[in-house]
């Protein structure tokens, strides 16, 4: 393996694809955000109006509509075919819905492809909820974040009301907690700490705290400078 991968998983808003996307930046490797791409096809489904239960249907969706990432001023834009869907695939619909799509065997053998095939031709920081343990295996530096309940509710309250959105704390801390347990326990790759990943707490730290301990992890694991 010629390139570096660095995996970074953990439970929803742990801050994964915020730190992801600077380490990246700062290592000049390629970013990819799997949790996006498993939104898209949710977004898709139900705009499409098809069962988020039939997985040929969602296939078929995404075969007509690719998903593509382009690179913009406010950051990573997520495309369905042409169509801009960065804004609709953080939706409440989208986040109450996702997990479902996430645990179908056939989309998530038909993402995890995607996700090999990229990260085998770049340096990559790609984050998710399996990446240590499925869609990356041999990565050679694994993190595995995590934040409490309370603090990752309070920080997806307050991204809502930043988005200009109607948000309810205790709703969003129910979700949390509800989407928390259908990621661990689901059948096909559920979320769990890699054997050989470093966990990072990010409870009470700012982003720079947290991005300057990965970055050191980084650099005693593999002397990536």
């Amino acid at each position: 393996m010629n390139t570096i991968q660095i995996a970074i998983d953990g439970p929803a808003s742990a801050g994964k694809s915020t730190v992801a996307k600077i380490i990246a930046k700062k290592l000049h490797y390629i970013y990819c955000d799997t949790g996006a791409m498993y939104r898209a096809v949710t977004y898709a489904g139900l705009l499409g109006k098809v069962s988020l239960a039939d997985e040929e249907s969602l296939l078929n969706l995404l075969e007509k509509q690719p998903i593509s990432f382009a690179p913009s001023e406010n950051g990573q834009k997520v495309f369905l075919g042409k169509l801009d869907v960065t804004k609709e695939i953080r939706s409440p619909e989208v986040n109450a819905n996702v997990s479902q799509v996430s645990a179908l065997k056939k989309v998530r053998e038909k993402l995890v492809e995607l996700q090999q095939e990229i990260a085998n031709n770049e340096n990559i920081v790609m984050d998710g909820r399996d990446i240590g343990t499925q869609v990356l295996p041999k990565a050679q530096v694994k993190i595995f974040l995590i934040a409490s309940v309370e603090e990752r509710a309070q920080r997806r309250y307050e991204e809502n009301l930043k988005n200009g959105e109607v948000a309810d704390l205790q709703e969003i801390k129910k979700s949390i907690e509800q989407r928390d347990y259908l990621d661990s326990h689901r059948e096909i790759s559920p979320l769990v700490k890699a054997k050989d990943a470093i966990e990072v707490d990010t409870t009470g730290k700012d982003i720079p705290q947290v991005v300057a301990e990965i970055l050191e992890i980084i650099n005693k694991r593999k002397n990536i400078n």
